[in-house]
């Protein structure tokens, strides 16, 4: 499980892309590249980290269904996520 401190910090991250994405797509359309140095680190969009939304896990995220592969597992053997079956053959 994350730390709240992790997932707070992405929370952060994703607000500084939003408050700048004008901005920076303004610059970018320009090709002013040294005004977009002087823009925080954090208002790359590259910065923001996908994370599973029930554990914060960061590594293997499947984009799909918003969580990590463990917690995938764990709801798709529940039954908890429509369509997903056990595969058996």
């Amino acid at each position: 499980m994350a730390t709240k401190a992790w997932l707070a910090r992405n929370q952060r991250k994703l607000k500084t892309v939003k408050k700048y994405a004008a901005v920076r797509a303004e610059l970018k359309a320009k090709g002013d590249y040294a005004g977009l140095q002087k823009l925080p680190k954090n208002a790359s969009p590259v910065r923001v980290v996908n994370r599973c939304k029930i554990t914060g896990r960061r590594h293997a995220y499947i984009r799909k269904f918003g969580v990590s592969r463990l917690t995938f597992r764990e709801l798709a053997l529940n039954g908890l996520i429509p369509g997903v079956t056990k595969a058996s053959w």
